[in-house]
């Protein structure tokens, strides 16, 4: 089970919640490759904790979706198949959609700025192939309607999507570029948020978790943004 060579010892006043950020980070960034066998006391050695927060750690993860078990015999990371995507996109896009409806009377002056700004980052990011930072412009922009939507369920059962939707992607589309429509989507969704067409807005939000991309078989190191 390969891990990073160099790995901070977490805090053990901090070891439950870093002990998941850490393991989930892992897995959605495929340092933890996709069906790989997870050991919780090769682990801890590395972590510098006890087996008890990993074992915890692993647990949530496994409510998430992200690990699957196997009672007495084994642990591992979730299988990427990449039609699940097909099958969570629609989801989500329901729920930003609905946060988007919730957010269209709370948005400021400032978060339209702020929005308008992440977009811009976004198309910058994309025209220059860095797909590292175009995925954190993307995820700042959906993060920030759906904070001010505040509705904390849309944010947790997104919370839970997401990050299972980016490791599949990772693995499988890692290699693609970013559509530019999604830039474009996003300034659908400004434009209807300024004139406070919520309904124009949501139907935008809609048409941005649309794109089906064309998978390809992961490679022996899946790609990395």
């Amino acid at each position: 089970m390969p891990l990073p060579a160099t790995v901070t010892a977490i805090p053990r006043s901090l070891a439950r919640a870093e002990v998941y950020r850490t393991l989930k980070q892992w897995i959605v960034e495929l340092t933890l490759a996709p069906e790989e066998v997870i050991r919780d006391h090769d682990l801890a050695e590395r972590l510098g904790v006890s087996r008890t927060p990993v074992r915890e750690a692993l647990r949530q993860l496994e409510d998430e979706g992200l690990v699957v078990t196997s009672f007495h015999k084994w642990t591992k990371v979730a299988p990427a198949d990449p039609a699940e995507v097909l099958q969570l996109y629609p989801v989500v896009a329901a729920l930003e959609a609905a946060a988007v409806r919730l957010a269209a009377s709370r948005l400021a002056a400032d978060d339209l700025a702020r929005l308008g700004k992440l977009n811009q980052a976004l198309e910058q990011a994309i025209r220059r192939g860095d797909s590292a930072a175009a995925t954190g412009c993307d995820m700042a922009f959906h993060a920030l309607l759906v904070e001010r939507s505040g509705n904390a369920e849309i944010a947790k059962l997104l919370g839970t999507l997401r990050p299972r939707i980016q490791r599949i992607e990772l693995a499988y589309f890692g290699d693609q570029p970013m559509a530019l429509q999604s830039v474009a989507d996003h300034r659908a969704i400004l434009a209807a948020l300024r004139k406070g067409d919520a309904d124009a807005a949501c139907a935008a939000m809609q048409r941005n978790w649309a794109w089906q991309p064309t998978a390809t078989p992961p490679s022996s190191s899946p790609p990395k943004e």
